[in-house]
């Protein structure tokens, strides 16, 4: 029978954890605060920035969100990031993607202060995970491989196909299969032969942003599927990159959407958002 693998059951168990944790840290005089800051109206960065806001609530964590209008400068934003940066009060700083057109998202992002970046995206964190050392994850990848984990999936010696090479998810994702030694091949849009490489896998990720590309002719039975898509149908229904009812009886274990990694990504920020009591001592 197929396992559904639910995301959203875990990232409660996974904040509950937390939630312990970060009352522990209170009792012992510890405050942990995010700073989010959001540029302009973006409708679904609003919607993200509120879950996370949420998310902080639940467990105890503080959070501070900048809320800038659209035709904030660089310089400003830079400004913004560089007073955080300085700020002891301030264990974290996410800054929310997409930014408006006119400013460089790589430049912010290089900005923060390594370790303050509870994203994972800057180039000294990602470096660090590439070498194997402590550091901020990605919360996409290391939610799903919290995901594989808490679902008793076995990981190491299986062979995993990653759909995607973005640096939010692919390549991070394939990193960190490897560091739980998995074999791992990565595709991407000029891969050939694309379902002959993806029948092999025992895991496939698929994080490519086309509504139900993934049928069940791209899967050997009994593969583990995990959907990081967050796309609209024909009928503009939220659906993945996988065609969930077409490869359900062929697989052994999917994540749905929603509630499959979506939940986890938030969660994962909070579990780096803690983690710097101890990685900043």
């Amino acid at each position: 029978m197929t396992k559904i693998i639910d995301g959203k059951a875990i990232s409660l168990e996974i904040k509950d954890e937390l939630k312990k944790q970060v009352a522990e840290y209170k009792e012992q005089g510890i405050e942990i605060t995010l700073a989010v800051i959001k540029v302009g109206n973006d409708p679904a960065s609003a919607v993200y920035v509120r879950n996370k806001e949420k998310a902080c609530e639940y467990i105890g964590v503080t959070s501070k969100t900048f809320a800038l209008p659209e035709e904030t400068t660089e310089e400003e934003l830079l400004d913004l990031v560089s007073d955080l940066n300085k700020d002891d009060s301030i264990n974290g700083i996410l800054v929310q993607l997409p930014l408006p057109k006119h400013i460089d998202e790589s430049k912010v992002l290089l900005a923060i202060d390594p370790k303050k970046d509870v994203d994972g995206f800057h180039p000294i964190s990602v470096g660090k995970m590439v070498i194997g050392e402590d550091t901020f994850l990605p919360c996409t990848p290391a939610g799903i491989i919290e995901m594989l984990k808490r679902s008793n999936i076995e990981i190491q010696g299986k062979e995993c196909v990653v759909i995607g090479r973005s640096n939010i998810v692919g390549k991070p994702m394939s990193m960190l299969m490897l560091k739980e030694n998995a074999t791992v091949t990565i595709t991407h849009s000029r891969t050939k032969d694309l379902a002959e490489v993806t029948k092999r896998a025992d895991i496939v990720v698929a994080a490519i942003g086309k509504a139900k590309f993934v049928t069940k002719d791209y899967l050997k039975d009994g593969a583990v599927v995990i959907d990081v898509g967050m796309d609209r149908d024909e009928n503009g229904k939220l659906c993945g990159d996988v065609d969930f009812d077409d490869v359900f009886d062929k697989v052994s274990a999917i994540t749905p959407v929603p509630g499959g990694v979506g939940p986890m990504t938030v969660t994962m920020l909070l579990v780096n958002c803690v983690r710097t009591v101890e990685l900043n001592k």
